[in-house]
């Protein structure tokens, strides 16, 4: 066997699954595969790369997936007749955990192996669904399928529709979970929280990921290099009274923002002032969080054309197009935000690709 795994990859008493897995079956885990960041999730930063190694327990190796490849090899799965996949997703289409899970259900399928995915919760819940749908000039490894920003499924339901709808047919079985149900957030299935990228060291940074991912396209601070990265953002310029009078109540709802100066230890704005804001869920069944920033994207566009600047390429081994385009997954969305086109516009105008994109889930769903 095979494990495709990192730190997240605990039972409810926090025992790793390749512990759980080489003592339930003595000598048959032959290799270890890790996803962006690290087996230990030890990398920061996007296109940090990890090298290959050998776990120091076992003896094994432990193949990186985002390193010289981010495609499982022949060789790499040669000592593997099945390949378990036991990964934290967070709900959000730019998480790259899905796709390294949809390259080894590729590999898989080239070299008659199979595969086992053991679901976890979606943390953000199983329910609400929003954003566009990926359009095929924005695929990347950011986003390779035509899903939507935040697309309400658990990483086993991920895998079964990209296995079907998208011609994958990989010899796939998912391990459903017990007990949990669609309505669910993180909080709320008395599970430990292990980060499973060192930049979401929360539920509640997970919670505003699917909306406050969109300034890693932009010279705004996502709040790496603080403690709240993603629930804290802004930039030395930001005028977070001129924000919050032109914000729309619509977009307040369910969230506090909360005016605040912070320092970046590193990355964008390092060691100087930014002002921004500190989102706070109060109401996560009213929260729309790709809205939300969307809406606070468009305000700082108005209020500091001067200043606010979209980050230019490289992202994600992307060297041309630009970063914010393969975020929103629609690059017409950038022309619209600077156009200052109202929010409820650009939405209305995605509703019914989403509403086929729900239909279609539906047929993956393992929850009521």
């Amino acid at each position: 066997m095979g494990l495709l795994a990192n730190p997240a990859s605990v039972d409810g008493k926090l025992r790793h699954s390749r512990d759980l897995i080489a003592e339930a079956f003595p000598g048959r885990l032959t290799a270890l595969f890790s996803p962006q960041h690290g087996f230990f999730a030890e990398k920061q930063d996007n296109m940090v790369e990890s090298p290959d190694s050998t776990d120091p327990e076992l003896g094994i190796p432990i193949y990186s997936l985002y390193g010289k490849t981010r495609v499982p090899t022949g060789d790499m799965l040669e000592p593997v007749d099945t390949l378990i996949i036991d990964l934290q997703d967070v709900g959000t289409r730019v998480y790259t955990f899905i796709y390294t899970m949809s390259y080894c259900l590729e590999a898989a399928k080239m070299h008659g192996k199979r595969v086992v995915v053991l679901d976890r919760p979606n943390p953000l819940n199983g329910v609400a669904v929003e954003g566009n749908i990926l359009t095929p000039e924005c695929a990347s490894f950011v986003g390779r399928y035509p899903i939507p920003m935040r697309h309400g499924l658990t990483i086993g339901e991920t895998a079964l529709l990209f296995n079907s709808r998208f011609g994958i047919g990989s010899d796939l079985s998912v391990v459903p979970m017990e007990n949990w149900q669609r309505k669910m957030v993180f909080a709320e299935t008395g599970l430990p929280w292990v980060p499973p990228s060192p930049n979401l060291p929360t539920p509640d940074s997970a919670a505003v990921y699917p909306g406050q991912v969109i300034w890693e396209g932009t010279n705004v601070s996502e709040g790496r290099g603080t403690t709240r990265p993603f629930e804290y953002f802004g930039a030395p310029f930001i005028d977070t009274r001129g924000i919050l009078s032109y914000l729309s109540p619509k977009f307040m709802e369910g969230i506090f923002l909360r005016p605040i100066v912070f320092e970046p230890a590193y990355h964008k704005w390092s060691g100087q002032p930014c002002h921004g804001f500190h989102i706070h869920v109060t109401r996560p069944d009213l929260y729309s969080p790709y809205a939300t920033s969307l809406a606070l994207l468009e305000a700082v566009i108005a209020l500091h054309k001067d200043t606010f600047q979209w980050k230019e390429p490289p992202y994600e081994y992307e060297h041309e197009r630009m970063p914010i385009d393969l975020i929103t997954g629609d690059r017409e969305i950038r022309k619209r935000l600077e156009s200052l086109e109202p929010i409820e516009s650009i939405e209305s105008s995605w509703l019914e690709e989403l509403d086929n994109f729900k239909t279609i889930s539906r047929e993956f769903h393992l929850y009521s």
